[in-house]
């Protein structure tokens, strides 16, 4: 038994004309929702005015999202600022076509960097009970809950993805095959659907390479010849452009084979080799999920007597030394971090897991309670 996950989710929730509703979106925003009502809780049970949870939840909405996205800029592709300006902050494309695609490319150490900010601001507010370290430390519980929910939006995308693995943990992202073949870019497309499964006559490969079996479901009325076409042509185009996900080697002739089925359906089934790969998304989503419980835990317990930043500090050092540990699962997100001997993510959280630490020692030191 071949033992690997093959993950062919739609990004997708629906589409209407130019516009999408992806699964990113829906799990990004209920993060926020679900962390408001944590929040609201939380206020009430410290007395504090929960009004405030609706001027809070505008900062850190405003901070994520401009954070995040300067962040990716700034780190990963300073590039587009004189590239492509205009679509540094733009939810669309307008070339080959007006296509509404959302903010591409968010990075969380952006996202902290823009909270921690806009919180500053907030305290200035100098509100009871609410200086910067004790905001930030009913912040940070929900933000690990954010951060849960977000990754999982990733992992619908199938994007940040783990290096292969031969392990049973292993995932094949064979929705981004599917939907490059169902597009299909270069002239009309004439499958009807498609079907990608494990191919059990095939032994697994080295380096997380595992066999699968994609069958391409033709439309009535399509030809042998132009069924040929498709597969040797636009099919292979695709497998070896997908290198990410899929092993096709580019100088190879594809392995696949027509038939006809008993209703006339004709068929092709292909066979190649998919990548399996960590789902680094996934372990850090459930990660950020236990972070969530105990940081909420530290709090419900310690409450009354807990010392002012310890939540905080807690949260700093967990999260970002998780997040260093886990990018060595990961492949890298630009190629000049192929250079570097440690990648851009790891080299952010250093600093970060740093403030966390001090936070901790000067907590400890004054022992304020929050």
């Amino acid at each position: 038994m071949l033992s690997y996950i093959l993950w062919n989710a739609n990004p997708e929730i629906f589409s209407i004309g130019s516009f999408s509703l992806r699964w990113y979106g829906l799990f990004f925003a209920l993060g926020f929702l679900i962390s408001q009502q944590v929040l609201y809780y939380i206020y009430r049970k410290e007395g504090k005015p929960e009004k405030d949870i609706d001027t809070l939840t505008i900062y850190m909405v405003l901070a994520t999202i401009i954070g995040a996205r300067l962040g990716h800029i700034f780190f990963y592709q300073p590039e587009l600022l004189w590239e492509n300006p205009l679509g540094v902050f733009l939810p669309f494309e307008f070339t080959p076509e007006f296509r509404f695609t959302g903010l591409q490319g968010l990075a969380s150490h952006g996202a902290a960097i823009g909270i921690l900010f806009a919180l500053w601001l907030y305290s200035r507010k100098k509100k009871p009970g609410q200086n910067y370290l004790q905001v930030l430390d009913r912040i940070v519980i929900v933000v690990a809950l954010t951060g849960c929910l977000i990754r999982l939006g990733n992992f619908f995308n199938s994007e940040i993805i783990g290096i292969p693995t031969n392990s049973s943990l292993g995932v094949v992202f064979v929705g981004r095959v599917e939907e490059a073949l169902k597009r299909n870019d270069m002239g009309e497309n004439p499958v009807e659907s498609i079907t990608i499964v494990k191919n059990q006559d095939l032994p697994k490969g080295m380096h997380g390479r595992v066999p699968i079996s994609i069958y391409l479901f033709f439309k009535k009325g399509t030809d042998q010849e132009k069924a040929r076409i498709f597969c040797t042509t636009n099919t292979k185009y695709y497998l070896t452009k997908l290198y990410e996900f899929v092993d096709e080697p580019p100088r190879t002739e594809l392995q696949y084979e027509l038939y006809q089925e008993k209703a006339g359906t004709l068929v092709a089934k292909v066979n190649t080799f998919g990548i399996a790969r960590h789902p680094a998304q996934l372990y850090e989503s459930i990660s950020s999920l236990l972070l969530f419980a105990f940081l909420f835990w530290v709090w419900s317990r310690e409450k009354e007597k807990i010392a002012t930043g310890k939540i905080f500090g807690l949260f700093m050092v967990i999260l970002w030394s998780l997040r260093f540990g886990y990018e060595f699962l990961k492949e890298n997100q630009v190629s000049f971090e192929d250079k570097l001997p440690l990648n851009m993510g790891q080299i952010l959280s250093i600093p970060m897991v740093l403030v966390g630490i001090g936070v901790l020692i000067w907590s400890g030191r004054n022992s304020t309670k929050t």
